[in-house]
């Protein structure tokens, strides 16, 4: 038996390939009697957004194209139906399976999704037969020829968001924007070796110092959302409650929440930094005269913080600089089909 796994480009490749090696004896445990082999293709099949019939027709093309048995597809794509996650779907006239990885949620995916891809095959073996579909586990529903298995509204929702977001891996987003670090760097240092910044962040109280850092996060969100075009409109057809539409809905949330936590990630790395740089950089006698009195330990804190805003601010107007393919791929594990189609041949 010939499986092939179509994962799309970024987190869903990666698994496909965690995963590829432990397949054989995982399926082998369901079907003892057969020799499975395992294919792996990168292929996003489907423009996003796109509906699970759309995935399966075709994942079943390249299944026919390949000369395979069955087809797994590995999809990016937050599927719902009912406003219900769909963590996985078997298609078994089209010999197809479908799993949403990012509904497997943001822990212990490659075990969930060993799991998961075994339970798949079985019940594509087995057929349309609904008692033998119920090893998917949890909420099963008839659709689209097959049967799927759907996650609760609540957790199965949120256990898609923090997969979406997982994804996007926004940890690493600012170390992917250059230019934006740079900028910020430049400019904390700058602000921790000007006087003027030393005495307005001791005259600045708590709560103006932390709008003015609220107000550095927001401005980076906004320069990187909006100068890289990262907000998706719906495509004119689909109604608004449409599948496509739920998508689009999904993928702007999950890009405000990835870009938002890249930024925070970005400033709580230069608050460290202008800690120590605090430390290193301004003289406590040149800051005593700047502020006409001994300088005091809070002093030093409250300088580090106004540098942080300050420099968060310069990787906003850093981020500007920044070309529309290199903050998506920063933003979301955005790759361009000609990275794709390199890897394919």
């Amino acid at each position: 038996m010939i499986v092939g796994l179509v994962a799309s480009p970024g987190s869903a490749a990666d698994l496909a390939r965690q995963v590829v090696g432990q397949l054989p004896d995982v399926l082998a445990g369901g079907s003892p009697d057969a020799a499975w082999t395992i294919r792996v293709r990168v292929d996003r099949l489907v423009e996003r957004p796109a509906g699970l019939s759309e995935l399966i027709d075709a994942a079943r093309r390249r299944m026919l194209q390949e000369g395979w048995q069955l087809t797994v597809c590995l999809t990016d794509l937050p599927l719902q139906r009912s406003r219900r996650p769909v963590v996985a779907h078997a298609s078994a006239s089209h010999s197809v399976a479908v799993l949403s990885v990012p509904a497997l949620g943001p822990v212990a995916v490659t075990d969930r999704a060993l799991e998961t891809i075994g339970r798949l095959v079985t019940a594509l073996l087995a057929g349309n037969d609904e008692d033998t579909a119920r090893q998917l586990g949890g909420p099963v529903e008839a659709d689209h020829g097959g049967i799927g298995l759907v996650a609760g509204v609540v957790t199965g929702n949120l256990r898609l968001l923090l997969g979406m977001l997982r994804a996007n891996r926004p940890w690493r987003m600012t170390i992917g924007l250059s230019r934006a670090l740079v900028a910020a760097i430049t400019a904390g240092v700058f602000a921790l070796v000007t006087s003027d910044i030393w005495r307005l962040a001791v005259q600045y109280s708590r709560a103006r110092l932390a709008l003015l850092s609220i107000g550095a996060v927001l401005a980076v969100v906004v320069t990187i959302i909006v100068g890289a075009s990262l907000w998706e409109r719906v495509p004119p057809g689909p109604a608004r409650g449409s599948p496509a539409a739920q998508q689009v809905v999904l993928f702007n949330l999950v890009t405000v929440l990835t870009v938002v936590v890249g930024v925070l990630a970005l400033y709580v790395a230069l608050l460290v930094l202008a800690l120590g740089g605090v430390l290193l950089l301004v003289p406590e006698t040149g800051l005593d005269n700047a502020l006409g009195r001994p300088a005091r330990s809070d002093d030093f804190l409250a300088i580090a913080w106004l540098a942080s805003s300050v420099a968060t601010i310069g990787g906003a107007l850093g981020a500007g600089l920044e070309s529309d393919e290199s903050v998506r791929e920063a933003a979301y594990s955005y790759q361009p089909d000609e990275i794709i189609d390199e890897r394919r041949a």
